[in-house]
């Protein structure tokens, strides 16, 4: 919906004797041309176990390969794009991008998704520390993998990790990451019915990644051992699922004090708000769904469901914790600009998407500071300027209090503060 429609015949048109891919940069979706599929190994066939292949309507390959078909390509793709040289360039660049944003503090909340070999490789080549990369670095393992990884040892391998037992390039948070739906991007969030009214899944209502009978008794090991979950849960009837499985989870012995989070948190509706309130739940809010996707998804959402895109006002008022990120690369990892896109509720074409959504200024800046941290489960550490903690704050050349929210995107950034010590950009 965003950027049109892509196939391998528009593909073929630019290369036709090369292979020539192009990943998507919500990183869920791919678009291979006919040299590439070939390469590949990838054909029509394959449809019967992956939902991913897409096939038109003559039961041919389009080219578009995505989620659960991912398998099909990364083995293939993976020895190309994580050559150490192009991982290299491409994360110190994108380190470059956070200190230039006045980030003190990141947490790469898929820890696993790739093998850990090579995100451990990249980690340790990248970031190094925090006096190397001039920020803070935390990592949340994603359920899947270190299952993938660890099997039956996954739950003790993150209590060791997160406790510092166990060896990882970086800080492992005593949380876990799972997925509930698809994604917002790919049309492949979970809808209620009637499901997608336009666009490429019209007809269709998206992706379960974990079918929602299973998703407590999934998280439930990681919870009854107190560590805290991050889930992956956009569409509206992703939310159902989620909040009927966190009720379950509050009602076992010790999880009535878990931390639980909404990553993304696509659509809400006015009973889910409640129900996130009544469930102590933490919202960690996709900052680019508004600006770029308000206006364009009316459509395919419908006049319903088009207005529960991240009701943060809403949630706020029903006093429940909001933060808003990135999911890098999807917007740029700017926190004043991602604030600010919630205080004016600014659409890429020039209008307002539901005005009494907005957050205030203090609002907006509590969501890039200390309930951003709280949703990590640092807010005795990091977050505020108090006492005790660790003295991490960015320099500001203006007040954002004293600027309009806006306008939050052309504060200068002077540089940050970990632990005290000054470090200016360079």
């Amino acid at each position: 919906l965003v950027h049109g429609d892509l196939t391998r015949t528009d593909l073929d048109a630019i290369a036709s004797d090369r292979r020539l891919i192009i990943w998507h940069y919500s990183s869920h979706d791919w678009y291979l041309n006919s040299a590439a599929l070939e390469w590949a190994g990838i054909d029509a066939s394959l449809h019967e176990t992956y939902e991913g292949v897409a096939l038109d309507e003559a039961g041919e390959l389009t080219g578009r390969i995505y989620e659960d078909a991912l398998p099909a390509i990364l083995p293939k793709v993976l020895p190309i794009l994580a050559h150490p040289d192009r991982l290299a360039e491409g994360t110190q660049n994108f380190s470059h991008l956070l200190r230039s944003g006045g980030v003190t503090t990141v947490a790469d909340l898929a820890y696993g998704v790739f093998p850990l070999p090579l995100a451990d490789h990249n980690i340790a080549a990248n970031w190094k520390s925090l006096e190397h990369s001039g920020y803070r670095l935390y990592l949340v393992p994603e359920h899947r993998g270190f299952v993938r990884e660890f099997g039956d040892a996954a739950v003790d391998t993150v209590l060791g990790m997160s406790a510092g037992e166990i060896d990882a390039p970086a800080p492992v948070l005593p949380q876990v990451k799972f997925f509930t739906d698809a994604a917002f991007y790919s049309q492949t969030m979970k809808l209620s019915p009637p499901g997608y009214l336009e666009g490429q899944s019209k007809g269709s209502d998206g992706l379960w990644v974990i079918e929602p009978p299973n998703l407590a008794s999934t998280i439930l090991p990681y919870w009854q051992n107190g560590l805290g979950a991050r889930v992956h849960s956009n569409g509206d009837q992703a939310q159902t699922a989620t909040l009927e499985a966190l009720a379950e989870l509050r009602s076992v012995d010790g999880g009535a004090e878990g931390r639980f989070v909404f990553e993304h948190a696509g659509l809400f509706s006015p009973e889910h708000v409640q129900l996130a309130s009544d469930l102590d739940a933490v919202i960690s809010a996709a900052s680019h769904y508004v600006f770029y996707m308000g206006e364009v998804y009316a459509g395919p959402l419908g006049e319903t469901r088009k207005d529960w895109i991240l009701p943060l006002g809403s949630l706020t008022r029903a006093g429940v914790p909001v933060t808003v990120h990135s999911d890098a690369p999807l917007a740029p990892p700017l926190p004043l600009r991602a604030a600010s896109v919630h205080i004016s509720r600014a659409t890429r074409e020039g209008g307002t998407y539901q005005a009494g959504e907005a957050l205030s200024k203090q609002e907006a800046l509590e969501a890039i500071t200390i309930d951003a941290a709280y949703a990590l489960g640092l807010e005795a550490e990091l977050g505020s300027i108090k006492p005790g903690k660790r003295a991490d704050f960015t320099i500001l050349e203006s007040n954002p209090m004293d600027v309009p929210g806006e306008d939050w995107p052309e504060i200068g950034v002077w540089g940050v503060v970990l632990s005290g010590n000054k470090r200016p950009l360079q």
